[in-house]
Protein backbone atom coordinates (compact mmCIF):
# COMPACT_ATOMS: atom_id res chain seq x y z
CA UNK A 1 0.00 0.00 0.00
CA UNK A 2 1.56 3.69 -1.10
CA UNK A 3 0.30 5.88 1.45
CA UNK A 4 -1.57 9.40 0.18
CA UNK A 5 0.46 12.65 0.46
CA UNK A 6 0.73 14.84 3.52
CA UNK A 7 -2.77 16.52 4.53
CA UNK A 8 -3.06 19.76 2.03
CA UNK A 9 -1.97 18.66 -0.80
CA UNK A 10 -5.55 19.05 -1.96
CA UNK A 11 -7.07 17.56 -5.25
CA UNK A 12 -3.74 15.57 -6.02
CA UNK A 13 -4.01 13.30 -2.52
CA UNK A 14 -4.36 10.05 -3.98
CA UNK A 15 -3.92 6.02 -2.33
CA UNK A 16 -2.31 3.66 -4.72
CA UNK A 17 -2.28 -0.78 -3.95
CA UNK A 18 0.37 -1.96 -5.89
CA UNK A 19 1.61 -5.66 -5.60
CA UNK A 20 5.27 -6.75 -5.98
CA UNK A 21 6.05 -7.96 -9.54
CA UNK A 22 9.46 -9.56 -10.29
CA UNK A 23 11.49 -7.80 -13.08
CA UNK A 24 10.65 -9.03 -16.05
CA UNK A 25 13.35 -8.04 -18.32
CA UNK A 26 15.83 -10.78 -18.14
CA UNK A 27 13.01 -12.94 -19.29
CA UNK A 28 12.35 -10.92 -21.74
CA UNK A 29 16.57 -10.19 -22.66
CA UNK A 30 16.41 -13.98 -22.66
CA UNK A 31 13.97 -14.88 -25.20
CA UNK A 32 14.95 -11.84 -27.37
CA UNK A 33 18.42 -13.89 -27.87
CA UNK A 34 17.09 -17.28 -28.39
CA UNK A 35 15.15 -15.40 -31.18
CA UNK A 36 17.65 -13.63 -32.48
CA UNK A 37 19.96 -16.31 -32.78
CA UNK A 38 17.46 -17.96 -35.08
CA UNK A 39 17.21 -15.03 -36.86
CA UNK A 40 20.85 -14.64 -37.51
CA UNK A 41 21.27 -18.46 -38.39
CA UNK A 42 18.48 -17.98 -41.15
CA UNK A 43 20.07 -14.79 -42.48
CA UNK A 44 23.90 -15.83 -42.33
CA UNK A 45 22.60 -19.39 -44.09
CA UNK A 46 23.01 -21.76 -41.25
CA UNK A 47 18.96 -22.66 -41.37
CA UNK A 48 18.09 -23.30 -44.37
CA UNK A 49 15.78 -25.19 -47.03
CA UNK A 50 13.55 -27.75 -44.73
CA UNK A 51 14.84 -26.22 -41.21
CA UNK A 52 13.15 -22.81 -42.31
CA UNK A 53 9.64 -24.33 -41.22
CA UNK A 54 11.20 -25.77 -37.69
CA UNK A 55 12.63 -22.27 -36.88
CA UNK A 56 9.30 -20.31 -37.80
CA UNK A 57 7.66 -23.15 -35.48
CA UNK A 58 10.11 -22.08 -32.49
CA UNK A 59 9.65 -18.34 -33.14
CA UNK A 60 5.38 -18.53 -32.71
CA UNK A 61 5.54 -21.04 -30.12
CA UNK A 62 8.19 -20.47 -27.76
CA UNK A 63 9.80 -16.95 -28.42
CA UNK A 64 6.20 -15.35 -28.78
CA UNK A 65 4.75 -16.06 -25.42
CA UNK A 66 7.71 -15.46 -23.31
CA UNK A 67 8.10 -11.86 -24.62
CA UNK A 68 4.62 -11.26 -24.71
CA UNK A 69 4.68 -12.35 -20.80
CA UNK A 70 7.54 -9.96 -20.70
CA UNK A 71 5.47 -7.27 -21.89
CA UNK A 72 2.52 -7.53 -19.96
CA UNK A 73 5.07 -7.81 -16.52
CA UNK A 74 6.66 -4.69 -17.52
CA UNK A 75 3.37 -2.67 -18.48
CA UNK A 76 2.06 -4.08 -14.78
CA UNK A 77 5.29 -2.31 -13.21
CA UNK A 78 4.85 0.57 -15.35
CA UNK A 79 7.58 0.67 -17.32
CA UNK A 80 6.29 2.19 -20.63
CA UNK A 81 8.93 1.92 -22.69
CA UNK A 82 10.38 -1.22 -21.67
CA UNK A 83 6.82 -2.70 -22.18
CA UNK A 84 6.61 -0.86 -25.37
CA UNK A 85 9.93 -2.27 -26.75
CA UNK A 86 8.81 -5.84 -25.77
CA UNK A 87 5.48 -5.71 -26.75
CA UNK A 88 6.40 -4.86 -30.19
CA UNK A 89 8.65 -7.25 -30.66
CA UNK A 90 6.85 -10.12 -28.99
CA UNK A 91 4.20 -9.83 -32.24
CA UNK A 92 6.73 -9.24 -34.51
CA UNK A 93 8.22 -13.21 -33.35
CA UNK A 94 4.58 -14.64 -33.77
CA UNK A 95 4.89 -12.91 -37.37
CA UNK A 96 7.87 -13.58 -38.49
CA UNK A 97 6.90 -17.31 -37.49
CA UNK A 98 3.95 -17.60 -38.72
CA UNK A 99 5.62 -16.61 -42.58
CA UNK A 100 8.22 -18.69 -41.78
CA UNK A 101 5.92 -21.45 -41.51
CA UNK A 102 3.30 -20.94 -44.53
CA UNK A 103 6.18 -19.34 -46.85
CA UNK A 104 9.76 -21.52 -45.87
CA UNK A 105 11.15 -20.99 -49.11
CA UNK A 106 10.32 -17.57 -50.47
CA UNK A 107 13.58 -16.04 -50.43
CA UNK A 108 11.86 -11.95 -50.31
CA UNK A 109 8.87 -10.52 -50.17
CA UNK A 110 7.77 -6.87 -50.21
CA UNK A 111 4.89 -6.64 -47.78
CA UNK A 112 7.85 -8.36 -44.95
CA UNK A 113 10.38 -5.36 -46.52
CA UNK A 114 7.80 -2.79 -46.08
CA UNK A 115 7.31 -4.41 -42.35
CA UNK A 116 10.50 -3.96 -41.43
CA UNK A 117 11.05 -1.03 -42.48
CA UNK A 118 8.22 0.54 -40.02
CA UNK A 119 9.29 -1.87 -37.44
CA UNK A 120 13.03 0.18 -37.75
CA UNK A 121 11.22 3.29 -37.75
CA UNK A 122 9.16 2.73 -34.71
CA UNK A 123 12.10 1.33 -32.81
CA UNK A 124 13.89 5.00 -33.18
CA UNK A 125 11.86 6.87 -30.45
CA UNK A 126 12.45 3.85 -28.52
CA UNK A 127 16.03 3.46 -28.70
CA UNK A 128 16.25 7.57 -28.28
CA UNK A 129 14.44 7.53 -24.82
CA UNK A 130 16.21 4.69 -23.89
CA UNK A 131 19.39 6.27 -23.90
CA UNK A 132 17.43 9.24 -21.68
CA UNK A 133 16.67 6.25 -19.03
CA UNK A 134 18.29 2.74 -19.60
CA UNK A 135 21.60 3.26 -21.65
CA UNK A 136 22.05 -0.41 -21.57
CA UNK A 137 18.36 -0.76 -22.80
CA UNK A 138 18.99 2.28 -25.58
CA UNK A 139 22.02 0.39 -27.11
CA UNK A 140 20.11 -2.75 -27.74
CA UNK A 141 16.96 -1.27 -29.27
CA UNK A 142 19.59 0.98 -31.45
CA UNK A 143 21.36 -2.21 -32.92
CA UNK A 144 18.16 -3.78 -33.21
CA UNK A 145 17.27 -0.74 -35.52
CA UNK A 146 19.70 -1.12 -37.48
CA UNK A 147 19.13 -5.11 -37.91
CA UNK A 148 15.29 -4.49 -38.80
CA UNK A 149 16.51 -1.57 -41.67
CA UNK A 150 19.36 -4.08 -42.97
CA UNK A 151 16.88 -7.13 -43.15
CA UNK A 152 14.52 -4.58 -44.38
CA UNK A 153 16.59 -3.37 -47.25
CA UNK A 154 17.27 -6.72 -48.34
CA UNK A 155 13.93 -8.03 -48.57
CA UNK A 156 13.12 -4.52 -51.16
CA UNK A 157 15.79 -5.76 -53.11
CA UNK A 158 19.26 -4.63 -51.68
CA UNK A 159 22.19 -7.32 -52.48
CA UNK A 160 22.77 -10.42 -50.19
CA UNK A 161 25.94 -8.35 -48.59
CA UNK A 162 22.83 -6.67 -46.65
CA UNK A 163 21.55 -9.84 -45.27
CA UNK A 164 24.74 -11.04 -43.84
CA UNK A 165 25.32 -7.46 -42.34
CA UNK A 166 21.61 -8.45 -41.10
CA UNK A 167 22.42 -11.66 -39.95
CA UNK A 168 25.92 -10.30 -37.95
CA UNK A 169 23.68 -7.45 -36.08
CA UNK A 170 21.23 -10.21 -34.91
CA UNK A 171 24.49 -12.17 -33.59
CA UNK A 172 25.57 -8.90 -32.24
CA UNK A 173 22.29 -8.73 -30.30
CA UNK A 174 22.62 -12.29 -28.95
CA UNK A 175 25.60 -11.16 -26.83
CA UNK A 176 24.34 -8.14 -25.81
CA UNK A 177 20.57 -9.70 -24.73
CA UNK A 178 23.13 -12.29 -22.84
CA UNK A 179 24.70 -9.28 -20.82
CA UNK A 180 21.61 -7.59 -20.46
CA UNK A 181 19.44 -10.37 -19.31
CA UNK A 182 21.98 -11.15 -16.72
CA UNK A 183 23.08 -7.76 -15.92
CA UNK A 184 19.40 -7.53 -14.55
CA UNK A 185 19.38 -10.77 -12.97
CA UNK A 186 21.86 -10.22 -10.90
CA UNK A 187 21.05 -7.05 -9.98
CA UNK A 188 17.55 -8.12 -8.82
CA UNK A 189 19.66 -11.22 -7.26
CA UNK A 190 21.61 -9.19 -5.08
CA UNK A 191 19.41 -6.00 -5.04
CA UNK A 192 22.05 -3.74 -6.21
CA UNK A 193 23.71 -2.77 -9.37
CA UNK A 194 26.74 -5.56 -10.18
CA UNK A 195 27.31 -5.29 -13.76
CA UNK A 196 26.94 -2.14 -15.68
CA UNK A 197 23.78 -0.88 -16.88
CA UNK A 198 24.27 2.85 -16.91
CA UNK A 199 20.84 4.51 -15.89
CA UNK A 200 20.38 7.94 -16.23
CA UNK A 201 17.92 10.67 -14.75
CA UNK A 202 14.66 9.08 -13.68
CA UNK A 203 15.78 5.35 -14.05
CA UNK A 204 18.31 6.29 -11.80
CA UNK A 205 16.57 8.13 -9.11
CA UNK A 206 14.30 5.09 -9.34
CA UNK A 207 16.70 3.09 -8.11
CA UNK A 208 18.60 5.08 -5.80
CA UNK A 209 16.62 7.83 -4.04
CA UNK A 210 14.20 6.77 -1.41
CA UNK A 211 10.12 5.19 -2.17
CA UNK A 212 9.04 8.18 -0.12
CA UNK A 213 10.94 10.73 -3.29
CA UNK A 214 8.88 8.82 -5.77
CA UNK A 215 5.25 9.51 -4.31
CA UNK A 216 5.49 13.16 -5.79
CA UNK A 217 4.23 11.92 -9.77
CA UNK A 218 2.18 9.81 -8.47
CA UNK A 219 -1.10 11.50 -9.23
CA UNK A 220 -0.25 12.00 -12.69
CA UNK A 221 0.62 8.15 -13.41
CA UNK A 222 -1.34 6.44 -15.95
CA UNK A 223 -3.73 4.53 -14.59
CA UNK A 224 -4.97 6.86 -11.69
CA UNK A 225 -5.07 10.62 -13.48
CA UNK A 226 -8.42 10.77 -15.41
CA UNK A 227 -6.90 10.58 -18.99
CA UNK A 228 -4.44 8.91 -20.58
Amino acid sequence: MIPPPAPGNGPEAATVTVRPYGNPLPLGFFSFGIGMALLSGTALGVISGDQVRPMGILLAVFVFPLQFLAAVMAFLTRDTAAAAALGLFATSWAAQGVLHIVAPRQQTSVALGMYLSAFALMLLPLAVTGFLGKTLLGAVLSVSTVRAALAAAYQLGAPHTLELANGAAASLLVALALYAGTAFLVEDLRQRTVLPIRRRGEAKRAIESDLGDQHSRLPREPGIRKQL
